[in-house]
């Protein structure tokens, strides 16, 4: 029997550390039996960066927290005492962040595909309420568009319950649990993820839906198509935003005319007073680009502004969640000054930033990996 032996020396990075593994394999020539080390079950095959899956893990999460890739690659190393460099975070960060995009892309299609099964199951005796925000925010690519503009729109969701709140004694609120998506592309794409998020956050279990939206038509439509029970408010900050930037150029950014109007405008709004406020414009008239038409703007709007109505009922009339959403889910971590971004980067992280502000880094990206 001709017998041989190979030896094999591998340094594997840990979450305990780096070690030396040392594997020897066995063979005969002539029967050709043959002994190796057992990769496939201690999880050693095709590890990609000589890292174990829980260490990539580890770096993907630091690689979405901090504010560059630089930055966690000294935090994981502090942390840790391992030394990755900050190309290599990256592609960790991005190459994880792919495969939970991936995967929620597929479930988005599906849950769109198939909305006409969802199990409807109306908490018709307590008052609970889901709220679904929505919003775009942009995000500076290497990329020019036909434009020739570098920046792409992001759109984030959140979703949440009232029963996921808690008040404070000054009136505002804690939102306990939040569901959140990321997606650079268009509305129709987006579709699928709002309504993914909708169901994970209690979608056709409460007893009411309400929409608050800045008055963009593709939040209008698809509120109508996905959540036709849906109430949908315009948001009264935005709007209120819209009547001062108004004001402002009627008359001539002077102070003690335009303030005035505005507060005037603004009342009659919140009052319910709409045909009143109308008639503090005019009919038709020509503005800046950056100036949005009031009278249009409400008209389009008109069946979302009864905020006496909605005051009654207990809603939120403003969206400062997804506002907040923007800034924790896309400006903290993907617009820190000279940043930017390939696109496909750029969603790969998002989408590792949503997981984790939904707190569903344990229950939908450590599996995916171990899957994979």
């Amino acid at each position: 029997m001709r017998c041989a032996k190979k030896a094999e020396r591998l340094a594997l990075k840990t979450l305990c550390g780096e070690l030396e593994l040392y594997r020897d394999y066995y063979y005969c020539r002539e029967c050709r039996y043959s002994e190796s080390p057992l990769d496939e079950r201690l999880s050693l095959t095709n590890l990609p960066y000589k890292m174990t899956k829980g260490l990539m893990l580890e770096a993907a999460y630091y690689g979405q927290n901090q504010s560059s890739f630089t930055d966690a690659s000294e935090m994981l190393k502090r942390a840790l005492h391992m030394d990755i460099n900050k190309e290599t975070m990256r592609m960790i960060t991005e190459g994880i962040g792919r495969i939970v995009f991936e995967t929620d892309t597929k479930r988005a299609a599906y849950v769109l595909e198939n909305m006409h099964e969802i199990e409807f199951k109306w908490d018709e005796n307590k008052k609970s309420i889901l709220y679904i925000m929505t919003d775009g925010a942009s995000v500076n690519t290497r990329i020019k568009d036909e434009n020739g503009s570098t920046w792409r729109e992001n759109k984030t969701v959140i979703a949440f319950t009232n029963k996921d709140m808690i008040k404070r004694k000054d009136g505002s609120h804690i939102i306990t649990k939040k569901e959140y998506a990321a997606f650079i592309g268009s509305a129709e794409n987006f579709k699928g993820h709002v309504l993914n998020t909708a169901i994970n956050a209690g979608y056709c279990k409460t007893s009411e839906v309400v929409i608050i939206g800045d008055g963009a038509a593709w939040i209008r439509n698809m509120g109508n198509e996905l959540f036709p029970e849906a109430v949908q408010i315009l948001d009264l900050y935005h709007l209120k935003e819209n009547i001062y930037s108004y004001a402002k150029y009627k008359f001539a950014n002077n102070e003690k005319e335009y303030v005035p109007w505005a507060e005037i405008f603004i009342d009659k709004i919140e009052k319910g007073n709409i045909k009143d406020a109308l008639q503090l414009l005019p009919e038709e008239e020509k503005l800046p680009s950056n100036i949005v038409n009031l009278r249009t703007y409400i008209n389009n709007n008109i069946d979302r502004v009864d905020y006496p109505k909605y005051k009654e009922k207990g809603y939120f009339v403003g969206s400062g969640a997804i506002e907040s959403a923007n800034k924790v889910i896309l400006q903290r971590r993907l617009k820190q000054a000279g940043m930017r971004w390939s696109v496909r980067g750029a969603q790969d992280v998002l989408s590792l930033r949503a997981k984790v502000e939904s707190n569903r880094w344990e229950s939908d990206v450590k599996p995916l990996l171990a899957a994979s």
